[in-house]
């Protein structure tokens, strides 16, 4: 049984750009860059990288369900450091740790590996906010969680794969 079988869905995949979609967006075939020039990311594009995962409860992404938004990326370039808030849809959900799993995969899989990523539950949106966290962001459980012969790394890439 689902935590929460009716959430609300705040936005419409289909009616949404993307930062690619964008026509003022980076077009890499006019540019190039040099092996030893350090690529910029900005809030946007770390955004567009996770939006579209999926919840592994709903045939929705994190964005139209709410979870993840823009606002809640923040990076210090300077470090190589991101750090992402996500909101689970109800408090109490049994997802989380699986939701914020699918987060940080995505995230390590796109980036270059000088990033350091935490991923972590919006302040006061979980019952179980502490121990959602500590587990994410400790790397020995999430190496575990995603050993190829565990079961999450399947539902992981379920979630994350593009439609």
């Amino acid at each position: 049984m689902s935590d929460n079988p009716n959430p609300v869905i705040y936005v419409d995949n289909e009616n949404c750009k993307s930062f690619e979609d964008n026509e003022n967006s980076f077009n890499s075939s006019r540019y190039s860059i040099e092996e030893d020039q350090i690529d910029e990311f900005d809030e946007q594009e770390i955004f567009d990288l996770v939006r579209s995962i999926t919840d592994p409860e709903h045939p929705l992404t994190l964005e139209q369900l709410n979870v993840v938004r823009i606002e809640n990326v923040n990076i210090n370039l300077e470090n190589s450091y991101i750090l992402l808030y996500f909101t689970p849809t109800v408090p109490h959900c049994s997802m989380a740790n699986l939701i914020g799993l699918s987060i940080k995969e995505k995230l390590a899989r796109s980036l270059p590996k000088r990033f350091k990523v935490d991923v972590i539950v919006t302040p006061g949106s979980h019952s179980s906010e502490s121990s959602v966290n500590k587990q994410l962001n400790d790397k020995e459980r999430v190496s575990a969680a995603l050993d190829t012969s565990s079961s999450i790394l399947t539902i992981v890439n379920e979630c994350i794969k593009q439609n």
